[in-house]
């Protein structure tokens, strides 16, 4: 009798705790590459496993050992119920950018608005917002060439027409009027770097994730930029890192001064959002 599912995984999963990364990735992969449920996985875990699917495993586990994230070994990340392709030049989707999306849609009911994301890597907010409400025109700008090739390939996949642009930040918008500026920009602050996961720092793409000026430079870009360019009764949700609430909202009060800022928490209770309304 050959090896059986879980004893090949429960030694993977143990491999990766030892070097004190995340155990279950591995029967997360494994999973996704079988496209088993949770279910399947339970009705099947005792069978005998097959010597490809093993050495399947094992170089899933070369790479995940050496904190490789596990969706850019798949080559795709599940946002909002959908699926995004995503490689080394797109930042991995997150749930808490869900939330932001999340709020954006509950606020806004789908009428003609124009809405622009700024920064989008894999196009997760641009195309999660257009396949939500269909009148609303999406213009996603990203600073990175590589990523936009994946935004768009995203956006055909998903039948989401939305205008890429490349460009830095809301500098290539200069006639249109913004209804909803939404962005989920770089943050993290150079001091912040040893603090993040070795596979962040690693794998994912540096100028999506840090900041200078403590991580507050884009910000500070975008509420010079959103002044000329958001309809007087525009709206701008922001994802923030968990500590920069109360510069960020300074920031955009004194951009607009007429207008609501508030600081919001995602369902870890932590700041994690700007809404300008």
């Amino acid at each position: 009798m050959g090896n059986r599912y879980f004893e090949v995984l429960e030694r993977a999963s143990s491999f990766l705790e030892k070097q004190g990364i995340e155990g279950y990735s591995i029967l997360f992969v494994f999973l996704e590459r079988k496209g088993w449920t949770k279910t399947d996985w339970l009705l099947h875990l005792k069978e005998e496993i097959s010597p490809e699917e093993e050495q399947q495993i094992t170089e899933d586990l070369k790479q995940l050992g050496q904190n490789y994230p596990p969706q850019y070994l798949l080559g795709y990340s599940d946002f909002f119920e959908h699926r995004f392709l995503v490689n080394e030049h797109t930042l991995i989707p997150r749930p808490e950018t869900e939330e932001l999306v999340d709020r954006c849609l509950k606020e806004n009911l789908n009428q003609p608005l124009t809405v622009v994301d700024v920064g989008t890597g894999t196009g997760a907010i641009g195309i999660s917002l257009k396949l939500a409400r269909p009148d609303w025109q999406v213009i996603a700008i990203d600073i990175s060439e590589e990523a936009l090739k994946i935004a768009e390939q995203n956006a055909t996949r998903l039948g989401a027409t939305i205008d890429f642009i490349h460009g830095d930040g809301l500098k290539p918008i200069k006639a249109t009027k913004i209804d909803i500026l939404i962005s989920n920009p770089p943050y993290i602050s150079n001091a912040e770097w040893d603090l993040m996961d070795k596979s962040v720092r690693t794998f994912e793409p540096k100028t999506a994730l840090f900041a200078e000026n403590d991580g507050l430079a884009i910000y500070q870009q975008l509420a010079e930029e959103a002044k000329e360019r958001l309809n007087p009764n525009g709206k701008i949700y922001l994802e923030i890192g968990f500590q920069q609430g109360q510069a960020v909202k300074q920031l955009f009060q004194q951009a607009f001064a007429h207008k609501q800022v508030e600081i919001a928490q995602d369902l870890s209770g932590n700041n994690r959002m700007i809404i300008v309304s």
